[in-house]
C-alpha cells in the first residue's frame, strides 16, 4: 500500500480547483476543518492521490456542507465535535487501521441528504451487489421510491454539479416552503423523517400534508432498508455507518 506521504506527491492537486468551485458556489457550501490523523488514515485505506476530488475531500475538509445542509459530502471531521459530520471512515466502517485486502464491496457511501437519501460511489463490480451503473460512477438510493439511481457520473463530475446547484432540480418535489430554514439548523449526523413516509401514496399525493422530525441518520437509513424489504424483499445493501461503533480516529 502507498504511503500518505506518496499519495499527497503530487504536481497537480485537486484542491485549488475544488476549493474555487466551493467559493463560486451557486448554493450554500460550508468547509468544515480537517483531522490531520484522520484524513492520512482515510486516504491510506483509499488508496487515492489528492490529484482526485475524494482525495481532496479526505485530506482538506472535515466534510462539506452544501445547499443549507441539504446534502453532507464526507471527509476527515475532528473527533468529538459534537453535531457536526460523521466522517468518511466511520460512515464506511473502516478497519482501525489501513490493510491492503480490505474494500467497500459494494461501493463507497460518500454523502447524504438531508432525507436519507444516500449518495454512493460504486467499486469495481456493482452488478455483483446489486447495484446500477458503472464502476467508478456514483449512484443515489432514493428515499421516496426505494431504489438505486445511476447518476452517471464519476465522484469529481457529482461534486462540481452539486455545487454549481444541481440539486435544484435533481430534488423536484422532495422540498417544501421553508425547507432551508429547517435544513440549516441541523447537525451533521441528524436528518428529517417525514409521517407519512416520503415513499408513501400519501405523501406522492401531497408532500405539505407530511409532518417532519428532526431524527439520527441511522434511523432514517435502518428505516429506508426495512422498508424496502418489507415493501419488495429488496436488500439495498450498507447505506452507512452512524452508530459510533467505528471512531474517526485512533
Amino acid at each position: 500500500m502507498r504511503l500518505f506521504e506518496n499519495l499527497t506527491a503530487t504536481h497537480e492537486p485537486a484542491w485549488p480547483e475544488l476549493r474555487r468551485l466551493v467559493s463560486e458556489a451557486s448554493v450554500t457550501a460550508e468547509i468544515l476543518a480537517p483531522d490531520e490523523t484522520t484524513s492520512r488514515r482515510t486516504l491510506e485505506q483509499l488508496q487515492v492521490t489528492i490529484g482526485s476530488f475524494l482525495g481532496a475531500v479526505v485530506v482538506h475538509t472535515g466534510g462539506l456542507l452544501v445547499d443549507h445542509g441539504w446534502l453532507r459530502v464526507y471527509g476527515s471531521p475532528r473527533p468529538g465535535d459534537p453535531g457536526r459530520l460523521p466522517g468518511l471512515a466511520a460512515t464506511n466502517d473502516f478497519p482501525p487501521e489501513p490493510e491492503a485486502t480490505w474494500f467497500p464491496a459494494h461501493g463507497l457511501v460518500v454523502a447524504h441528504d438531508v432525507l436519507g437519501g444516500t449518495f454512493v460511489l460504486n467499486g469495481s463490480a456493482p452488478a455483483a451487489v446489486g447495484r446500477p451503473g458503472g464502476q467508478g460512477e456514483m449512484i443515489y438510493l432514493a428515499p421516496d421510491t426505494l431504489q438505486w439511481e445511476p447518476l452517471e457520473a464519476g465522484y469529481a463530475a457529482w461534486l462540481a454539479w452539486v455545487l454549481d446547484g444541481g440539486l435544484a432540480d435533481f430534488t423536484e418535489g422532495l422540498r417544501w416552503e421553508g425547507w432551508d430554514a429547517e435544513t440549516s439548523s441541523l447537525g451533521g449526523d441528524r436528518g428529517l423523517g417525514l409521517f407519512p413516509p416520503l415513499w408513501s401514496r400519501e405523501a406522492h399525493e401531497d408532500l405539505g400534508a407530511t409532518s417532519r422530525a428532526a431524527v439520527p441518520m441511522a434511523e432514517l437509513v435502518d428505516f429506508a432498508r426495512s422498508s424496502a424489504a418489507q415493501i419488495d424483499g429488496a436488500d439495498l445493501g450498507p447505506l452507512g455507518t452512524f452508530d459510533g461503533s467505528v471512531t474517526d480516529s485512533r
